[in-house]
C-alpha cells in the first residue's frame, strides 16, 4: 500500500519545490544568541541571527542558564507523568502564581507549549449552542483549537472592528449562550498589534468574553512588559490570556493560559492537553522564574529591544525596502514572490546574515516575505551590518 502513497508524497513534494515553496531546515552548532554558528543547510560559519523569537536575549542569559542547572540538581530532568497524577511541584505551583500577578490574571495554568494552551481552551469552554468569533489572522494553534469545539465559528477581518461588530450581531441572532471573541496580541507574520481597547468595549456591548494569545508580546510589550493589554490599557477586562514560554521569556519551551479563576479552574479538570501531556520540565519553569526576576527588576533589555528596532526600521525604509508599518521588532520585509524571497535569504546568509523567506501556506499567496526579529542582544553595529546586507543582496539579486 505504501508504494502508492509514497508516489503521491513525492508528487506534492516535487510541487512544494517547484512552487519555491519548499522550507529547508538548517542546522546550528551554537547555543541561541545573537550570532550563531550555521553547520548543515548553509554557508557554515558565524552569522548574524535576524530570525529567532530571542526577543530580549535571554536564550543563553548566564542568570537564566545557571538557575537552571541550579533547577537541574534541585528538581530532576523531568516529571514522567501528569500533572493531576503525581507531575505537580512547587516550582509549577509558584511559576503560575507569578504569571499569574505578572499578568494581572487571578490564576494560571502551564502547558506542555502555547500550542497545547490554545489547542485545551475552546473544547473545555464552549459547546454547541455557544460562538467564538476569531480574527482572521489569527494563529494556527488558534484555528485548530477552534475546530476541537463544537462551537459555532465566525471569522472577522484582520483588526476589523466593523466586521467583528457584525459578526457579534449574528452571534447574538443565533441565540448564542457564550461568545468569545479571540485574537493574536500581535500578529505574528505582520507585526500588526490587536485593537484590544475597541474589542474590549465590543465585548462590553454584546456580553462577550475576551482572549487573547500574547505569545509575540509578552515580556517586552507594554511599560513594564507585560503584553498589549498592558499597552491599552486593559489588563483587567481580558478574561483569558494565552502564551509561551518559548520566546522572549528564555526561548525554551512551555505554554500557559492565565485567567478568570473559574476558567482556570475548569481546565484542570477537563482541558485534554493538560491532562494527557506530561508536565512542563521543572528545569525550564525554573528558569522561567528567573526570567521574570530579570523583567521585573530592570528595563534596560526592552529599551534595548526598541531602539534596535527603531534603527532598523529606519534604515531599511531610508533604504526603499517596503517595511509593513509599526514599531514591534517583527519588521516584515514585503517581496511578494516566494521564489525571490528565498534567494534574497539564500544570498544574505552568504553574507552573514541569517533570515528567513516566508511564503505560503505561512503567509497569503504573493505575500512572501523576510521577516526580521530583532533582539535585545543585538548591537548596533549588528543591525547596521543586517542593513548593509540586506542593500548588497538586493543589488545582487537584481543584476
Amino acid at each position: 500500500m505504501f508504494d502508492t502513497v509514497r508516489d503521491d508524497l513525492r508528487a506534492t513534494l516535487d510541487e512544494i519545490r517547484a512552487a519555491g515553496l519548499h522550507k529547508p531546515e538548517r542546522v546550528i552548532g551554537t547555543p541561541q544568541s545573537a550570532t550563531v554558528e550555521v553547520t548543515e543547510g548553509g554557508r557554515p560559519g558565524e552569522v548574524l541571527n535576524f530570525c529567532a523569537n530571542n526577543y530580549l536575549g535571554l536564550a543563553d542569559h548566564p542568570e537564566v542558564i545557571a538557575a537552571a542547572h541550579t533547577a537541574l540538581d534541585r528538581w530532576g530532568y523531568g516529571m514522567a507523568s501528569v500533572r493531576f497524577i503525581c507531575g505537580t511541584q512547587e516550582v509549577h505551583k509558584e511559576l503560575e502564581a507569578r504569571l499569574s500577578a505578572f499578568l494581572g490574571q487571578e490564576d494560571t495554568i502551564l502547558y506542555s507549549s502555547c500550542f497545547d494552551a490554545n489547542g485545551g481552551v475552546f473544547e473545555t469552554l464552549l459547546g454547541a449552542e455557544d460562538a467564538v468569533i476569531s480574527d482572521a489572522l489569527n494563529h494556527a494553534s488558534i484555528i485548530d483549537g477552534i475546530r476541537l469545539s463544537k462551537a459555532r465559528r465566525f471569522r472577522y477581518a484582520n483588526r476589523d472592528l466593523a466586521d467583528l461588530e457584525t459578526q457579534l450581531k449574528e452571534a447574538n441572532a443565533g441565540g448564542a449562550r457564550r461568545k468569545l471573541i479571540v485574537t493574536d496580541g500581535v500578529f505574528s507574520m505582520d507585526g500588526y498589534v490587536a485593537p484590544l481597547a475597541e474589542i474590549c468595549d465590543l465585548a462590553d456591548r454584546y456580553d462577550a468574553m475576551v482572549m487573547v494569545d500574547d505569545s509575540h508580546a509578552v515580556g517586552f510589550v507594554g511599560p513594564s512588559g507585560r503584553g498589549t493589554p498592558e499597552l491599552h490599557g486593559v489588563m483587567d477586562r481580558v478574561d483569558i490570556i494565552t502564551g509561551t514560554l518559548g520566546k522572549a521569556l528564555g526561548g525554551a519551551s512551555g505554554g500557559y493560559v492565565a485567567a478568570r479563576a473559574e476558567i482556570v479552574a475548569l481546565l484542570r479538570q477537563r482541558s485534554r492537553p493538560y491532562l494527557f501531556s506530561n508536565t512542563l520540565a521543572p528545569v525550564i519553569a525554573a528558569a522561567s522564574l528567573k526570567v521574570l526576576d530579570l523583567l521585573e527588576s530592570a528595563d534596560d533589555l526592552r529599551v534595548r529591544l526598541a531602539e534596535n528596532t527603531a534603527l532598523f526600521r529606519s534604515r531599511m525604509t531610508e533604504a526603499g525596502f517596503d517595511i509593513l508599518p509599526g514599531d514591534h521588532a517583527i519588521a516584515p520585509v514585503m517581496i511578494g514572490d516566494a521564489s525571490e524571497a528565498g534567494r534574497l535569504a539564500e544570498l544574505l546568509l552568504e553574507r552573514g546574515v541569517y533570515v528567513i523567506g516566508f511564503s505560503y501556506p505561512v503567509v497569503p499567496q504573493g505575500k512572501a516575505r523576510i521577516r526580521v526579529q530583532l533582539s535585545a542582544a543585538h548591537s548596533t553595529e549588528d543591525v547596521n551590518r543586517a542593513v548593509d546586507a540586506f542593500v548588497a543582496a538586493r543589488a545582487e539579486l537584481a543584476g
